[in-house]
């Protein structure tokens, strides 16, 4: 069993906690492979990095979440700062430049680190990065995210997250069909009703929203050196981050890699979203080696 040796990197406005996996530098000829979420911290990556004994893995707890504590007094989440702190782990790592597994807001994140610091990285796997500027319906892929956030607003964090996932598995475009919906109950998804008063969740809240609002630059990222592919989960199709990862891929000129499972595939059941862990890491293996 590979030993986890937790680490922190004091950097301007946090400590960043974050976790290696394997020697450092690495061994075995390849390069060390960073994964990074948002708003999902190191843990979420518990059932995949177990399969990439062969390679030194970092995970890491993004800036204000998880045990990443701020300094600054700020409670948003930009991908501008979050891939400036990547960048100065990566130079505290000494071993650059990096392959990186990025989900989510983090795969945002590591194409923001890639247009701003190209060497950084030899290969992005960018998995459902959710950018409403890639879809053809962005506006209204913008008011149905407010949709979530007024829930969350009026009622908390169960009425919030009902229409997240009500929002997350619609199919296709956000048509009037979409906003006619009764607002979701909570209990419908097994979530308690009661309010804890608390307004800062960093997926519901408008915290995060610098994510989602991102605007890729096409030029910059197609420039690097780095080699992109956007990724996609074979049961994700027609949803809203499968249809942000189709977006993406067409900005670049490409097409996006079919993974296994769903948004969640790497996942071993954490967080009540259990994927396909093994057979995930089968298929990054695949394309981190074709590179």
């Amino acid at each position: 069993m590979t030993t986890t040796q937790t680490h922190t990197l004091a950097v301007p406005g946090v400590d960043l906690v974050y976790d290696v996996r394997g020697p450092l530098p690495p061994s075995g000829g390849h390069p060390v492979l960073l994964m990074i979420g948002q708003p999902m911290t190191a843990e979420g990556f518990t059932a995949l990095a177990p399969h990439f004994t062969d390679r030194t893995v970092v995970t890491y707890d993004p800036r204000g979440l998880g045990r990443s504590v701020r300094k600054d007094g700020r409670i948003d989440h930009t991908p501008q700062q979050q891939a400036a702190d990547l960048h100065l782990l990566i130079e505290a790592l000494g071993a650059g430049p990096v392959d990186v597994f990025a989900s989510s807001g983090g795969a945002v994140t590591a194409l923001e680190l890639v247009a701003t610091y190209p060497h950084d990285v030899v290969t992005l796997v960018a998995h459902e990065p959710p950018i409403n500027a890639v879809l053809p319906d962005a506006s209204a892929a913008e008011r149905a995210r407010a949709g979530f956030y007024e829930a969350y607003q009026a009622k908390g964090t169960g009425a919030g997250m009902a229409a997240f996932i009500a929002m997350t598995s619609w199919q296709g475009e956000f048509t009037d069909a979409y906003f006619a919906q009764p607002t979701p109950d909570p209990a419908m998804f097994g979530m308690s009703t009661d309010d804890d008063g608390t307004r800062d969740d960093p997926l519901l809240s408008q915290n995060s929203w610098a994510i989602t609002d991102y605007q890729p630059d096409a030029g910059l990222l197609t420039a690097a050196p780095t080699r992109i592919v956007i990724a996609v989960g074979e049961e994700s199709a027609g949803t809203y981050t499968a249809r942000t990862a189709l977006g993406m891929a067409a900005v670049l000129g490409q097409q996006p890699v079919v993974f296994p499972s769903h948004h969640g595939g790497f996942l071993g059941g954490e967080f009540g979203y259990a994927g396909k862990p093994e057979e995930f890491a089968a298929r990054l293996r695949e394309v981190l080696d074709a590179g």
